[in-house]
């Protein structure tokens, strides 16, 4: 029995290795999904500049409530998968290595080119695509930067150490 393990997915330049595909069939499901995130974030203001300046500011917990709750979510959904032994689409166990924190060198000039773009772009990379879809066209300018710089890390990614 094969296992998927989340450290597999590290998108462009992450290797050669065949994965196997979801099926075509799941695709209408994942735009439907994808659609009714981003309008919750839209409808809960997740998107809104004032907002994450509230934040930052430390002028509201509305924020930092919803940063939390995914927290936590996430933490819930994973102890599931692992209670349950659940499958992949593909039928394969999925597993969640342990994390080897090393030096955090990598964690800090990560964060810090993440928080940085954040305050150029007044938005978080996962709306960027949700403001697109809002009217707010200017963000196509950060959408595209952001998958720029994803592909750029892949490709750069295995000459650096790590």
């Amino acid at each position: 029995m094969s296992t998927l393990s989340v450290s597999e997915f590290q998108g462009c330049g992450s290797g050669g290795a065949e994965k196997p595909e979801a099926p075509l069939r799941f695709l209408p499901v994942y735009l439907l999904l994808g659609a009714a995130f981003g309008f919750v974030l839209s409808r809960s203001e997740v998107l809104s500049w004032f907002r994450i300046q509230e934040m930052f500011r430390f002028q509201s917990f509305r924020m930092y409530g919803i940063i939390g709750s995914a927290v936590a979510t996430a933490a819930v959904s994973l102890a599931l998968i692992k209670a349950l032994k659940l499958k992949s689409v593909q039928g394969v166990a999925i597993s969640v290595p342990p994390k080897v924190l090393g030096s955090g060198i990598q964690y800090a000039a990560g964060g810090t080119i993440f928080g940085i773009g954040w305050a150029l772009t007044g938005a978080c990379p996962g709306p960027l695509f949700a403001l697109v879809g809002n009217g707010v066209t200017v963000m196509l300018a950060a959408a595209i930067s952001a998958l720029l710089g994803t592909w750029s890390y892949g490709w750069i990614k295995p000459k650096v150490p790590h």
